[in-house]
């Protein structure tokens, strides 16, 4: 059965038809479109929702990769860093704990 509120769009497009003449018939038609395309994309988008869990299914631990990498990138910038002594190695492990911090602070902003 259709949507009552895609009916009742309709219908109201064909009432503002009868009223306002065929000189605005392209711009009514060009606007219930539009309204049909979102009904359509939303019921869609639902639909891909409900049937792909990949999709609908939020990530449970978006920090594991970046905490990874920092590991992976940490123990060869550790010897790097080490040979410039003990500050080389302070602003190595620094700039990898603000890394982490930012990205955390927009995973947080994204949930």
């Amino acid at each position: 059965m259709p949507d009552k509120r895609l009916r009742d769009e309709l219908q109201a497009t064909l009432d503002a038809r009868r009223d306002l003449g065929p000189e605005y018939e392209s711009a009514l038609i060009d606007s219930f479109v539009e309204r049909l395309d979102a009904t359509i994309a939303a019921r869609v988008r639902a639909e891909l929702d409900h049937h792909d869990p990949v999709r609908s299914a939020p990530r449970r631990h978006p920090m594991v990769p970046i905490a990874l990498g920092s590991l992976g990138i940490g123990v060869p910038l550790t010897a790097v860093a080490a040979s410039a002594g003990g500050a080389g190695l302070l602003v190595a492990w620094m700039a990898i704990v603000v890394i982490n911090v930012a990205a955390a602070v927009a995973i947080m902003r994204r949930s």
